[in-house]
């Protein structure tokens, strides 16, 4: 599942007529370059979900050409993360194995192995109920806080305490099981209260991303990622 239903109110004035996943980085939408990660990765059909500018989402994902097949889910309201997959859960458009579930306006670059491969083969559902990728805040161009966990060297996942510095920020990516949603409330909720659930019952994990991650937050942002990608392909900077 992509989450692409967001207002993007701290890019504005850019997502004032579009919405935040449609916005361009090198020439390419966000949207399209999480697409193709999840189609390199084998993903064969993924369910987006919309509302600020849903119409408009739709008709850039009717145009693109190739794999992954997508489905969009209009919300007529906002659900936040958790409400949006849990919902698309509940109407079955998401099936009983572990699914991805990814922001929509996410970009990162590979390190030596694909992060997405790095994630399916590490996840054991006997042991997770949701495994993040998570990314160094030290490494983040942009404000990320105090950050958002800690991670130990096996893996296990703790949230951030209050006044604590934390190294790890939620890179916008996770392979979730069904039962990560088991007794989930209804409506509008935030991936965090399932997160803090499955803390609890020892069953979030999380591994650090090898390579490159960008928070894209305000239009700066853009600029900045723009010019770091530039400069990895070209070997100037701007």
């Amino acid at each position: 599942m992509l989450l692409a239903a967001g207002l993007g109110t701290r890019m504005r004035p850019l997502t004032e007529e579009i919405p935040k996943p449609l916005l361009p980085v090198g020439g390419r939408p966000l949207i399209d370059c999480a697409l193709d990660r999840l189609a390199a990765a084998g993903v064969l059909e993924v369910v987006v979900n919309g509302h600020w500018q849903a119409e408009r989402l739709a008709a850039h994902l009717e145009r693109r050409a190739g794999p992954p097949c997508t489905m969009v889910r209009r919300e007529a309201e906002l659900l936040d993360t958790g409400g949006a997959v849990a919902a698309a859960l509940a109407e079955r458009a998401l099936g009983p194995e572990p699914f991805f579930v990814v922001n929509g306006d996410v970009l990162w670059l590979d390190g030596p192995h694909p992060a997405l491969a790095r994630i399916a083969e590490t996840f054991d559902p006997a042991r997770h109920d949701a495994l993040l990728l998570v990314h160094r805040t030290c490494q983040v161009q942009g404000e990320v806080g105090d950050g958002d966990f800690m991670v130990d060297p096996m893996g296990k996942v703790r949230w951030r305490k209050e006044r604590e510095l934390v190294p790890y920020v939620y890179a916008g990516i996770q392979l979730a099981g069904p039962g990560l949603f088991r007794d989930a409330p209804k409506g509008r909720f935030g991936m965090g209260l399932l997160w803090s659930r499955a803390i609890e019952a020892g069953r979030l994990a999380a591994i650090v991303h090898d390579g490159l991650w960008f928070h894209l937050s305000r239009p700066a942002d853009l600029v900045e990622a723009e010019s770091s990608i530039d400069a990895r392909e070209t070997g100037k900077s701007r």
